[in-house]
């Protein structure tokens, strides 16, 4: 069982509100107000936080202000990142670009088509009715380009899904709540569908979902496939599996170290550690070896049984796989640690 925090986690902003907050006081500034050491937003759902100013500039028509992103105790590659959002007097509407370390989209499939800074629906959305709002009360125009950026994101989105999805050259402006739950799973498979849809929209008839890096590399380099028909699945085999029952891809891979694949073959869908575990009793049974039973890992079952532990694993994961995904061919591989196939199933 997963053991609960000491306290409850802080939870934290997505780069969507800190741009929108970032687009208010810039455009305080631009349109004749004090430069705010603070600015208040209303989130989608509601909420009203208040993010510190950390950043101006200015010049010919324009200002620029941002805010240094807070992710609370989410492990965000973004947390502490500078998001800006310089706004200039335009026409025809509010308009985004995107400036130094936010991506542009290259490939369909996801919310933003491609050609478009990477800069997500709500975001847009938000930043849009901050305009319109303060244009209202300030008896400006509201026809505005907002250019944001973020200082180092381009190295930063190396360490994400972006290049995968077809994102270059930067990070991308994210948010549905504007709120950013610590450790939340929903995050990390709400990538995995995007990768579905990617993959979808280029034609692609083979993906695969992998539990780790040593794995995925086997798999990939095996059938040849490109990185973008690789689904960053994870723990979250269940979620990847599901999505692409209502949203088919011909064949499915999934591949996977002996441990968290005697979890799938024994009907776990969610492989994390702290949600899922080995049932050595069954396993025992199943393999026909009581020494199973006083056994710690499921790399010691497979250490003492080989084929006959391995071989068992990959048939069973490949029918509960079958389960979930009947309209694709599927096929199973099982790796030990060095990235070696020890058992395969499916055509």
């Amino acid at each position: 069982m997963a053991r609960k925090p000491d306290q409850e986690l802080r939870r934290g902003w997505t780069t969507g509100a800190c741009a929108t907050a970032a687009t208010r006081a810039a455009l305080k500034a631009l349109w004749g107000e004090e430069r705010p050491d603070r600015v208040r937003i209303t989130l989608p759902r509601g909420e009203r936080p208040v993010f510190e100013i950390a950043h101006w500039a200015d010049g010919p028509g324009w200002v620029e202000a941002g805010v240094i992103k807070d992710a609370g105790d989410d492990p965000d590659v973004t947390h502490g990142t500078l998001i800006v959002a310089r706004v200039t007097a335009s026409s025809g509407g509010v308009q985004f670009s995107a400036g130094e370390g936010v991506g542009h989209v290259t490939r369909p499939g996801l919310p933003i088509p491609p050609g478009e800074p990477a800069i997500n629906p709500v975001p847009r959305q938000m930043m849009t009715q901050t305009v319109e709002e303060m244009s209202k009360r300030l008896s400006q125009p509201p026809d505005i380009a907002i250019e944001i950026s973020i200082p180092g994101g381009a190295e930063i989105a190396e360490k994400t899904w972006n290049p995968r999805l077809g994102i270059t050259g930067g990070l991308s402006i994210l948010g549905t709540t504007g709120i950013v739950r610590p450790f939340s799973c929903a995050a990390w498979i709400a990538s995995i569908h995007r990768g579905i849809d990617v993959a979808r929209a280029e034609g692609l008839t083979h993906v695969a979902g992998c539990t780790g890096a040593t794995s995925e590399k086997t798999v990939q380099a095996h059938y040849g496939l490109p990185d973008h028909a690789m689904l960053d699945m994870g723990d979250f085999v269940g979620g990847m599996l599901k999505y692409l029952a209502r949203h088919p891809v011909p064949r499915v891979t999934v591949g996977g170290g002996i441990g968290k694949l005697t979890k799938l073959a024994q009907g776990a869908r969610d492989l994390h550690s702290g949600r899922s575990q080995v049932d050595f009793d069954r396993l025992a049974n199943a393999l026909g070896v009581p020494d199973v039973k006083n056994m710690n890992t499921a790399l010691e079952v497979y250490e003492k049984t080989r084929e006959k532990h391995s071989q068992w694993v990959a048939d069973n994961a490949l029918n509960e796989v079958r389960k979930l995904v009947p309209l694709s061919v599927v096929d199973v591989m099982v790796m030990d640690r060095q990235g070696n196939i020890i058992a395969q199933a499916g055509p």
